[in-house]
């Protein structure tokens, strides 16, 4: 199991975790983690765009011009793609990009995500974040004693001052232990984490 240091808020150490090795060790699957990415991205995806095809425009139903000795070229209609005000041509229509992944190909994408961060050394372990008021700049100060600057912050239940302390700085996102996913993990340079939300992680995942 691997150990790692456990900081206060003043970015002090304070002692050392255990982390589970069936979360936080397991071998890094990369193809599963993309295919979590892909996954998100796609199911965020509205996919309400639309544009018109030259059978739906308004218009265009009489031949513009005789077939022949015009001098023109010859054209059967003023929607057509070439045309100002035609169709378009393969327009877009609504549909839904999402695609599914088995539940357990979730936790394994989860697990590898988790399991890089703590070796590339971009896990900070904290005792506890508690604010016993609503403040930006104590939040801010406490990412200048971790040492941080774009970060993750999970937390293992509801906490409304530190949620809305942090919700104000840029490249900083708080989540509750239930709604952690593979591509903020990764997102962001840095994952902090309570000591309670990595027993929560562990309770949950393992």
């Amino acid at each position: 199991m691997a150990n790692v240091a456990v900081y206060n808020i003043e970015g002090k150490e304070v002692g050392t975790i255990e982390l589970n090795d069936a979360v936080f060790g397991v071998e890094v699957n990369e193809h599963l983690v993309h295919m979590a990415v892909v996954s998100q991205l796609a199911n965020n995806r509205q996919g309400t765009q639309k544009a018109k095809t030259r059978s739906e425009v308004s218009g265009g139903g009489r031949k513009p011009w005789r077939q022949k000795g015009t001098g023109h070229a010859r054209q059967g209609s003023t929607r057509a793609p070439q045309w100002t005000g035609g169709g378009m041509v393969f327009a877009p229509v609504p549909r839904d990009y999402s695609f599914k992944m088995n539940r357990k190909e979730k936790r394994a994408a989860l697990k590898s995500a988790l399991t890089s961060r703590v070796e590339e050394n971009k896990l900070i372990v904290v005792d506890e974040l508690k604010f016993d008021e609503i403040k930006t700049k104590k939040f801010v100060e406490v990412l200048k004693n971790l040492s941080v600057d774009k970060a993750l912050v999970v937390l293992e239940d509801k906490n409304r001052n530190v949620e809305l302390s942090a919700r104000n700085i840029a490249d900083v996102k708080t989540a509750k232990v239930n709604t952690i996913n593979v591509y903020d993990i990764l997102k962001y340079n840095t994952l902090i984490v309570t000591k309670e939300a990595v027993a929560a992680i562990e309770e949950v995942y393992a």
